[in-house]
Order: structure tokens, then C-alpha cells, then sequence
């Protein structure tokens, strides 16, 4: 056995042991499961520390534990281990890989875990490589921390040969299950302060979990973002990810930062800031919500808003005193379309804003947030543009209320706490 194949086998389950896995997160195995055993390539996709390994994991040991998958037919390689920062390239993947066969010479299919893919070089030409082996059988899982991953040629070598699912820190519903709390607006208070980074959740108080949170904003800016693209400034990319921070919700423009910058006296251009915004949400720290004119149907590309992909970005980063419930409560709602796989907007009609409209297929939704509604005048404005909406698709309003007010003229008011049973 070769050195690296020898170091390899410590992360493997090759000595019959089952690899750490975490909370079960069930969603996300059943969904890979209904994929599995054939050749469609198995790609999670999800920001870094989101849990794409843990979910690796579980579905290893599920192999090896439920479906009686021999030990040495699975093959996991972790490229956040720094153990194996020399595995570049797809060369040096395949020549690892070939040792592993020599070495172990596996009977039937062989199941090829990638975690972090889009560190090796070339990738793409070992994954079509195996997955069109007509020799022998090969299963295929790989992660990555970039939404680009895909826009490679593995989409067009591979077309309709691969799934993708997007993975997110815990929701709601998991937070729960994690900690044991009752799903109520007390745990869901907690849970938009704290946010659902899963190794997060092991820390106790406000500046062991800010550090925690500051590691992983450090490492998704340098390993994805400055190490990939060879970023220069960095620090104008930290105070363009600061002003996404603090500007969550708000509808803005590259524009409108250019200017904000200037007026400052930082010295910028519309192209770089263009490319380190564009940078942050491939690395999927951010998301990009545009606008969408819902009486003409068009997507409208200038203005959009941001939201990021995890709430504690937001409320660890800079401090106690930059907690806003309210954009919180906005970023969760967003967050909990995207996880149900919802393509989402910012509506669009006249002079008017709905918060989101969700669309996915033929289905569409609405849906306007709102912290509290204190009068009637608060309850008209937030469901006034809703009720200018000429069409029978489900209308939502979202609130954090202890009191549940049912049906308002066709729209369902949704506690917050209980919007993923929805």
C-alpha cells in the first residue's frame, strides 16, 4: 500500500468501522436514496460547513450497514483533509484511485465518494471516465462548494446523467430535532439569532460561536473565492460581503454599491465589483433574489436583493447590536423556498412589491413578511399589493404574531414557526 493510500484508509471504513456521522439528516438521504443504483452522478452542491460530508458519511455507512455493501467496494475521498492537498489533479485522482483497486481488487460495483471535487483539476474527465466505464460498474458521489460547479463540461458530456441537490445548513425542523426543542416561537426566535450552521450548534455562547462563524467566512473567502479566482483585493471583497451583510433584504444594485463605496472614498469600478459580488454567490455565502414583473411575466435583471445562506453571517459577525428580527425573519423565509427547491423572486407589480414569489413548474406561490402586525393599517399595507394580484395562486402572509388570523380575503396568514409544514 502506498503512502497516500496507506493515509487514505484512516478516513475510509476499509478496517470495518463505521465513519462519524452526525445527525441523521433524513431529507437529504431519502432523496439520495430514491437516485441510487444506476449511473446518474450524485452531485451535492452546498456552501462549505453546510454538511455535505456528514451527508456523504451517512450514506456510506448506509451501504455498508443497511444495503450490506462490502467494505472495500466503497471508496471516500475528503479533499478538505489537507492530508491530501496533493491530489491536484484528475492524473493524480486516477493514480490514487488505481492504487486503491490494485491494492484491495474490489468484486462488483464500486462506489466512489469525491467530498470537495472542485479543488482537483480537470476534474470532470476521472467522473465521465468511471461513470461511462462499460467494463466495470461504478456508482458516483461527489460535493462542491461552487454553484458553477456544473457549468463545466461534465453538464454537456453528462447531460441528463447527473442529479443535483442543494444542500443547506439545518432548517428550522432540524435545528429542532437536533437540539431536542420544541418547535414553537421561543426555539424559532433562538434558531434566527443562531442560524443552522450544523458544527455551530456545538458551541455555547455569543463569542465562541462568533469565532466559529468568523472561521468559516474565512475559509469560504480564501479557499473559494481568493485562492480560486486570484483575488487582489481582498480587502474590497470583505466590505462588499459586509455591506451584502447589512444591506440583507434591501433592494440594490452593483450601481448603487459603486456609488456607496465612492462616497466613502474607496476608489472601485462597476466591473470588479460586478465580478466579487458574482464571486460570493457562487460560493454560495449569498444569494441573488432578482425582480419579477408579475403582470408581464420578465424577469427584470438590474435591481435585485441579497440574502445570505445562513443567519449567522449576519447576526455573529459584527456584533450583537446588528440583529435585525425582522431581516432575519426575511432571509429565513427565502431560505425555506430555495430548501423546498423553489426558484424565487422579489414580485413586481405597478408601484407595488411582493416580498417573494415562489415558482417551481407550473406552481406558483406568494408570499409577504412581515415581523408583527400592531393595527389594521399594518395588516392593510402588508396584504394590499397581495390582494392587487389578479390571479388564483396561493397567497401567503408571514409573521411572527402569537395570534393566528386565518384566512384575510383569500390569504393564509402563516405563523413562521410553522411555515415548513406548509
Amino acid at each position: 500500500m502506498n503512502k497516500t493510500l496507506e493515509i487514505l484508509s484512516e478516513y475510509n471504513i476499509w478496517n470495518g468501522e463505521y465513519l462519524p456521522e452526525g445527525y441523521r439528516r433524513i431529507q437529504y438521504l431519502e432523496k439520495i436514496k430514491s437516485f441510487m443504483n444506476n449511473r446518474v452522478i450524485k452531485v451535492l452542491i452546498g456552501q462549505r460547513r453546510a454538511g455535505k460530508s456528514y451527508i456523504l458519511r451517512q450514506v456510506i455507512n448506509l451501504l455498508h450497514r443497511e444495503l450490506s455493501v462490502n467494505e472495500v467496494n466503497i471508496f471516500y475521498l475528503n479533499k478538505e483533509q489537507l492530508v491530501f492537498d496533493e491530489i491536484t489533479d484528475y492524473k493524480k485522482l486516477d493514480e490514487l484511485f488505481r492504487a486503491y483497486l490494485d491494492y484491495f481488487k474490489p468484486k462488483g460495483k464500486v462506489y466512489i465518494f469525491l467530498d470537495e471535487i472542485q479543488t482537483i483539476s480537470e476534474w470532470e474527465k476521472f467522473v465521465v471516465s468511471y461513470s461511462q466505464d462499460t467494463r466495470h460498474d461504478y456508482e458516483i458521489f461527489i460535493t462542491g462548494s461552487n454553484s458553477q460547479l456544473l457549468s463545466t463540461e461534465l453538464s454537456t458530456l453528462l447531460s441528463g446523467r447527473y442529479v443535483e441537490i442543494s444542500v443547506f445548513p439545518y432548517s428550522f425542523t432540524e435545528y429542532c430535532e437536533f437540539t431536542g426543542k420544541e418547535p414553537d416561537k421561543t426555539s424559532f426566535t433562538e434558531y434566527i439569532k443562531v442560524g443552522g450552521l450544523p458544527e455551530l450548534l456545538n458551541f455555547d455562547g455569543f463569542e465562541p460561536r462568533m469565532h466559529y462563524v468568523e472561521s468559516v467566512k474565512n475559509a469560504i473567502i480564501l479557499r473559494d473565492i481568493i485562492e480560486r479566482h486570484k483575488i487582489k483585493d481582498t480587502a474590497l471583497l470583505e466590505m462588499i460581503f459586509k455591506y451584502i451583510i447589512l444591506n440583507t433584504g434591501n433592494m440594490t444594485s452593483v450601481n448603487s454599491i459603486v456609488k456607496y463605496f465612492r462616497s466613502t472614498g474607496r476608489r472601485v469600478n462597476y466591473e470588479t465589483v460586478s465580478d466579487y459580488i458574482n464571486f460570493l454567490t457562487q460560493a454560495l455565502i449569498a444569494h441573488s433574489a432578482e425582480r419579477y414583473h408579475i403582470k408581464n411575466k420578465q424577469i427584470l435583471k438590474q435591481e435585485r436583493k441579497f440574502y445570505l445562506n445562513d443567519l449567522s453571517f449576519r447576526n455573529f459577525l459584527y456584533g450583537e447590536t446588528y440583529f435585525n428580527p425582522a431581516a432575519s425573519l426575511e432571509n429565513y423565509v427565502y431560505l425555506s423556498l430555495l430548501r423546498k427547491g423553489y426558484r424565487v423572486f422579489v414580485g413586481i407589480l405597478n408601484n407595488g412589491e411582493i416580498d417573494f414569489i415562489a415558482h417551481y413548474g407550473n406552481k406558483v406561490l406568494y408570499f409577504q413578511v412581515a415581523y408583527l402586525i400592531e393595527s389594521d393599517d399594518t395588516m392593510a399595507r402588508e396584504t394590499g399589493n397581495l390582494l392587487r394580484i389578479q390571479d388564483n395562486y396561493p397567497k401567503y402572509l408571514v409573521t411572527m404574531d402569537d395570534v393566528h388570523f386565518g384566512n384575510i380575503q383569500g390569504i393564509s396568514h402563516v405563523q413562521a414557526w410553522q411555515l415548513e409544514h406548509y
